[in-house]
């Protein structure tokens, strides 16, 4: 089969493997259909690291996936994922037997592997690749696979707004700052859970593509903070503050930015990777408006919500898709995501092409 391989800083090339196999009788064996370029996998394509978890070239890479069951291993009931279905894939395999699992926190798994991490799991930009049922999500027929391949970013999304402390029985004022695929997925997430009227969605974001986009899906107001100063933009539209702001760039100017956004008692999710080591807090400012920071880590148990989201309509992510790529461009389509060329948002990688059929 082939796989595609990361053989060195912005270097990826197509290779041969071998097909894997099943080994345990819970696995599924998938023909991976979609795979999306995530800012992860761009940390790893451009820096070779993310924090300590450093690339050992050649690495395999991707995590946002879906496919189609070609066999199950012999524990999987067949009513459940049988030959053909389509599924999107929750790209962590946690133990199961640590503390946090067993305290519903798989996604902070003591023994965690997660797909295209370097020493973890292989990356899903792959033909073929064998994943425990449980990780396995069935998708109705009408689902295309770039849209279960939406389904993990929206579920990052939908774990973001579960975690934000939002104002109940009022309008919820929220500021995204980044309009990359998981801030749009965030505000489509907090629309659909809260209804349209009870979230007000302000959006940042130097590039003009993605702040259409945050309009088409939603957005109430949009800024670009490098043709406006849009602290004392927004502060004049909504001048007692953000309840909450979703920081979804991974820079130091926008935790600067959210500090001066939110009203006393507010909330910080910080949801992007920071590209630093370090990032750093006024502590005056926070200590006096009282605010707070929680961190996001991936998503817990939303995978299927997220899903329901999609299949019923709630959430349209079409549109975040801007661009397609075959496996053999993957080069071409990591190198547009890192350069934010041609108003990328989320270019996915058509890995068995469409209408092609499943082995």
């Amino acid at each position: 089969m082939k796989t595609a391989y990361l053989t060195g800083t912005r270097q990826i090339e197509i290779r041969e493997t071998p097909e894997p196999h099943l080994m345990n009788p819970g696995d599924v064996l998938v023909q991976i259909e979609a795979v999306g370029v995530c800012g992860s996998d761009i940390h790893y394509y451009a820096t070779g690291r993310i924090g300590a978890q450093a690339v050992q070239y050649p690495q395999t890479v991707g995590h946002e996936c879906a496919g189609l069951v070609v066999r199950a291993g012999a524990a999987v009931p067949a009513t459940e994922l049988a030959p053909a279905q389509r599924v999107a894939i929750d790209p962590l395999i946690s133990c199961g037997e640590c503390d946090q699992c067993r305290n519903g926190r798989e996604h902070t798994c003591r023994r965690q592997s997660f797909l295209g991490c370097p020493g973890q799991a292989p990356g899903a930009l792959a033909e073929y690749l064998v994943m425990p049922a449980r990780c396995c999500y069935p998708v109705p027929r009408a689902m295309t696979a770039a849209q279960a391949a939406m389904v993990e970013p929206l579920s990052i999304g939908l774990h973001s707004r579960n975690l934000a402390p939002l104002p109940r029985g009022s309008q919820a004022k929220i500021a995204i700052l980044g309009a990359g695929p998981i801030g749009l997925c965030v505000m489509l997430a907090c629309r659909a859970t809260d209804g349209s009227s009870a979230c007000r969605a302000h959006v940042i974001d130097p590039i003009e593509e993605r702040l259409e986009i945050a309009r088409r899906c939603g957005a109430e107001w949009t800024a670009n903070p490098q043709r406006e100063d849009v602290v004392r933009a927004l502060a004049r539209k909504e001048p007692a503050g953000m309840d909450v702001v979703f920081e979804c760039a991974g820079s130091q100017a926008a935790l600067d930015q959210a500090a001066e956004l939110l009203k006393p008692g507010g909330a910080l999710l910080i949801v992007g990777i920071p590209e630093l080591d370090r990032v750093s807090f006024d502590p005056h400012l926070w200590r006096r408006h009282e605010l707070q920071i929680t961190n996001v880590r991936r998503q817990n148990k939303c995978i299927a919500s997220a899903v329901e989201m999609i299949a019923s309509g709630a959430v349209n992510v079409d549109p975040l898709v801007t661009h397609r790529f075959a496996l053999a461009d993957s080069q071409r389509a990591f190198g547009l995501v890192e350069s934010y060329g041609d108003g990328v948002v989320k270019a996915m990688i058509d890995v068995k092409a469409p209408g092609e059929e499943a082995e």
